[in-house]
């Protein structure tokens, strides 16, 4: 158990145990209050009837990232104003960052602010988005242009679900916690992931359980670390977004369609990785030593596209200030600082 500790908002604990779905199920939904539980397609598909959430209390989301819109913000609303939700009662978001970060807005905004519980069931939900409160929706604009800053009232992690993850949605994650190996120092963590994941590469990746918790505590820890003392991302947080400046931008040129999440932020460390060196922040054996780790996990280089469209969609990132863009550069091995770059 990892106990979040936030000044600006309320304490709650992120729970890591592998347990069978029956006792799981027991602790997640709530026993005295009324509740919505918002559930991912595929999610659905696999653990519906092992998690045997009444159907009166779940709303099933469609599987992808442009589900993240408006038009199911509002659904999931209307599903909570049937029910008579008030404010002590509760959402549950059982699935990956698309179903995390949008019932978490929905909590933040439905009557102001009402509790909800993340059960992120992708490695990349588990290491990142679960936890910190950040909470979102997609616009025609951009990825996460409208949001809030909104903590969970707990998270249960149960590494069961990533037994059935697909391959491609594995990786994903993957390129979310290679990215906290790069920022560790940073973070002000002690753990030499990086040394980790290069030790471990074959057991990763056969998704040896042991390993796999492992790492989903590191991660966690690390965030914790950062948005303990920036939960708003006024200055430290900044540096989660290592690759997520570019990422985001290639997600949105390509309509969320051909590239994952974590291969977009992989693509985006290689570009800072690149830019570093050339500035001068960094030796060429620490970018070779970054684009070899990488390059062991299996992650291929993605088509080039229009650098022209690319910057113009990073000059609309939330990130982003009325002349710069704001790109988190790497400065030393598992050390990373925000720099604002003019366009």
């Amino acid at each position: 158990m990892v106990a979040i500790n936030i000044n600006t908002s309320k304490p709650y604990c992120v729970n890591i145990e592998s347990e069978n779905f029956d006792t799981f199920a027991d602790r997640i939904i709530p026993k005295d209050k009324n509740y919505l539980a918002v559930i991912s397609q595929k999610v659905e598909k696999l653990y519906g009837k092992l998690l045997n959430i009444p159907s009166d209390k779940k709303f099933i989301l469609k599987d992808g990232e442009k589900e993240k819109n408006f038009k199911n913000y509002l659904r999931i609303l209307d599903r909570a104003f049937k029910l008579g939700l008030k404010r002590n009662d509760t959402f549950l978001a059982i699935g990956g960052g698309v179903v995390g970060d949008l019932t978490g807005f929905a909590a933040a905004t439905y009557m102001r602010g009402i509790g909800y519980i993340q059960v992120p069931t992708t490695l990349l939900s588990c290491v990142d988005s679960s936890v910190g409160g950040k909470t979102a929706v997609n616009t025609d604009y951009g990825k996460n242009l409208v949001g809030a800053f909104y903590q969970p009232d707990e998270v249960f992690i149960n590494p069961e679900f990533l037994k059935t993850l697909d391959d491609k949605q594995f990786k994903s994650g993957l390129g979310e916690v290679i990215k906290y190996g790069f920022i560790e120092r940073s973070c002000f963590g002690e753990y030499n992931l990086l040394g980790y994941l290069s030790e471990n590469c074959e057991n990763i990746l056969k998704r040896d359980e042991k390993i796999l918790s492992r790492l989903i505590e590191i991660c966690i820890n690390l965030k914790k670390s950062v948005v303990e003392r920036d939960e708003k991302e006024k200055d430290l947080r900044r540096i989660l977004n290592f690759g997520h400046t570019l990422a985001h931008a290639i997600e949105k040129i390509t309509d969320y369609k051909k590239h994952t999440h974590g291969e977009a932020v992989v693509e985006g460390m290689k570009f800072a990785f690149d830019a570093a060196n050339r500035k001068g922040l960094i030796d060429e054996n620490y970018k070779f030593f970054a684009l070899d780790l990488i390059q062991k996990f299996g992650f291929e280089d993605l088509p080039k596209y229009n650098m022209q469209k690319l910057s113009d969609l990073m000059k609309s990132d939330k990130k982003a200030n009325a002349n710069s863009i704001v790109f988190v550069l790497p400065t030393d091995y598992a050390a990373v600082q925000a720099f604002e770059i003019a366009d």
